[in-house]
């Protein structure tokens, strides 16, 4: 496994360039990290081989889409047994709507992202989730207004 130290500067030029624009051509991103076309590709190649780069993706404005309301839901779980997990597990990854699902430290046991039209899009997908896992206790907390969201990583 490679970690950061391993990394050259120009490795780092690259995957912080390609945290920008994923999309940009070899020989664009080749001018900005100082190599040639063939050069990029070959080190973008050893760090995708590295699991340093996991994929590329298409980011989408959500609210253009109709899921304007951000939710983050706090669950307290009673049941720590593995079967439960998976079930959890489970349900949580084929719910669209849920954009990220973390395991706590602390009083809580799960914290989840999800976005959604709107309240009644949340009260939806809060009667799936219960009607598929047993779970304690649940409250929400709604995002008022997005300061910082990002997909970029601090190299």
């Amino acid at each position: 496994m490679v970690n950061m130290d391993e990394l050259d500067p120009t490795d780092r030029r690259i995957l912080m360039q390609l945290q920008r624009d994923a999309d940009q051509s070899l020989e664009t991103l080749g001018a900005a990290v100082g190599l040639s076309r063939n050069a990029c590709w070959r080190r973008i190649r050893a760090l995708e081989a590295a699991g340093i780069i996991t994929g590329r993706v298409a980011l989408l404005d959500a609210n253009k889409l109709g899921l304007g309301l951000t939710v983050f839901i706090q669950v307290r779980t009673s049941a720590h047994a593995p079967d439960w997990l998976e079930t959890f597990s489970a349900a949580t990854r084929a719910m669209p709507e849920i954009t990220g699902v973390y395991r706590m430290s602390g009083d809580l046991d799960y914290l989840i992202r999800a976005r959604v039209a709107d309240m009644a899009g949340y009260d939806r997908l809060y009667q799936r989730l219960i009607r598929k896992v047993p779970l304690s206790d649940v409250s929400a907390s709604f995002v008022m207004e997005e300061i910082k969201e990002t997909t970029q990583l601090p190299l």
